[in-house]
């Protein structure tokens, strides 16, 4: 409890900051920010989320992301936030190689950190945002109205699981919540034609059983039907295994027992592992030893400290061609083995 009144204390300090210099210059508070609007964007524009709806009256300036994929669209329309929320990979300003171009010569963003987790109330207030997006997030009722209060919100549509929004909403929402809406189909439309291409060029994937694990606190870990992940494989073709939906439920993912290591036993399984020892134990496990799809080889092992092992989790209107030019081919290599 204390810790809670010192974070509202810090929180109601910062708020009474902002409001003694809010005829300032916006550019002399820290991080990047450079946006411009675009031309015919139409506002106010009203966003309904989760929690309601936030109404954005202007055109942002200054963009913080409490969710931990919007900078990739934010930057493919042509905008760098002043700050964003770094969830692995220690890259400079939370930006990845495959977004390196989209941002340019632009200064890199300030890196919120939580090791917790928790939402860094103190620092965002401290950056004077115009808008904060919480969409590839888990963000509670009371986190959201605390947030409200230091600018507009957006957090992703209710019928989408904590981390479950598709980067088609991501892209498009973003898109409108900076006026640049007709831009954002253009990039979604671009990346879905990109992947019925890959689609059409691997037929075997036609049919086959794909899934995407990892190993986490000394368990395989499974993806669902409402992960980004998940997603992208059913995207190029594949089926995922029957009763996953129904063992990861409302979540976008669960850790796997050994009753249900039957999950494991597709066509093709995609392991995003920390290291090369993670790597080993996973194939030593007695249950999956024994699988076909271990036996057969058929398994994509993608280092998470490497860029192909990090897009493979950062599914964005911008990681996803890079994937399909090196992650695709490796599943067909997988599915081919017998």
């Amino acid at each position: 409890m204390p810790k809670v009144l010192s974070l509202l204390a810090g929180l109601a300090l910062a708020l009474l900051v902002l409001a003694g210099c809010g005829d300032d210059d916006p550019s002399s508070a820290t991080g990047a920010g450079t946006v411009s609007t675009a031309a015919g964007a139409s506002f106010p524009a009203t966003i309904t989320h989760r929690y309601g709806s936030t109404e954005i009256e202007r055109a942002p300036e200054r963009i913080v992301t409490v969710g931990l994929v919007e900078q990739d669209a934010l930057l493919a329309l042509g905008i760098t936030p002043v700050a964003t929320t770094e969830w692995f990979g220690d890259r400079p300003g939370a930006i990845f190689p495959w977004a390196k171009d989209e941002q340019g010569d632009a200064p890199d963003p300030t890196v919120l950190k939580s090791p917790t987790g928790a939402v860094q109330f103190e620092k965002i207030a401290a950056l004077r945002p115009d808008l904060i997006l919480a969409l590839y997030a888990d963000l509670k009722k009371t986190d959201y109205d605390k947030l409200s209060r230091i600018a507009p919100v957006v957090v992703a549509p209710k019928q989408y699981v904590p981390y479950g929004i598709p980067w088609q909403d991501v892209t498009t929402i973003v898109g409108r919540a900076v006026g640049r809406p007709a831009q954002a189909a253009e990039l979604v439309d671009g990346v879905e034609q990109q992947l019925a291409d890959a689609k059409a060029a691997h037929p075997e994937f036609a049919g086959r059983r794909g899934l995407v694990a990892t190993y986490f606190e000394g368990k395989p870990y499974v993806y669902g039907p409402q992960d980004p992940r998940g997603r992208l494989l059913t995207t190029l073709g594949f089926s995922l295994p029957d009763g996953l939906q129904e063992y990861v439920g409302t979540e976008f993912g669960r850790d796997l027992s050994e009753e249900r290591a039957d999950l494991l036993d597709v066509d093709a399984i995609t392991w995003l592992v920390a290291s090369d020892k993670d790597r080993q134990v996973i194939r030593d496990r007695p249950t999956y030893r024994r699988l076909p799809v271990r036996q057969k080889g058929r398994e994509v092992f993608l280092d998470e400290t490497t860029t192909l092992g990090q897009a493979a989790s950062f599914i964005s209107v911008l990681s996803i061609p890079y994937l399909l030019d090196e992650l695709v081919p490796q599943l067909s290599t997988a599915v081919e083995r017998e």
